[in-house]
């Protein structure tokens, strides 16, 4: 499952998010996620913050990918928001965030979960598609743009 189109729903992609800072940024992805998967907004909230204590989940770039397991979920699901402003995000190249693919996982999803971080992981390295999330132009295009990922890898 590492195809970006079986993460998100269009719902769970955002633009132009306000985040003063990482905290700020989980308690709104932690509305998203109750929004989009009906899941408890706090515990969302929690499983981010406490994956993002054991270290950053800013992996350069200007990218992080927090991400952690929240009871409730029978699937993996993904959050998607471009950030109206960079936030600090101690990434690993010390480089403020302002694109966030948020990953929740069932409880229970060891390898799947690992598989799905991998795969987001990768395309989100890809500079040329970065770059076209951040020139694309709404949420829409955004959604578009994640979306087609698996068709155009998959040919």
């Amino acid at each position: 499952m590492t195809e970006l189109s079986a993460l998100l729903a269009p719902g769970a992609v955002a633009d132009s998010f306000a985040a003063a800072n990482k905290k700020a940024l989980f308690v709104q992805l932690g509305s998203l996620a109750a929004d989009v998967a009906g899941l408890e907004a706090r515990a969302v909230t929690e499983r981010l913050t406490d994956r993002e204590r054991l270290g950053s989940t800013g992996f350069g770039g200007g990218i992080a990918i927090p991400h952690g397991k929240v009871a409730g979920l029978d699937r993996i699901v993904g959050l998607f928001v471009r950030l109206d402003r960079a936030i600090d995000f101690e990434a690993v190249d010390d480089l403020p965030v302002d694109l966030v693919f948020a990953l929740l996982s069932p409880p229970d999803a060891g390898a799947e979960h690992l598989k799905a971080l991998a795969g987001v992981s990768r395309r989100l390295r890809d500079r040329s598609f970065v770059a076209k999330l951040r020139g694309a132009g709404s949420r829409d295009a955004l959604y578009a743009l994640l979306s087609d990922t698996g068709q155009r890898d998959a040919a």
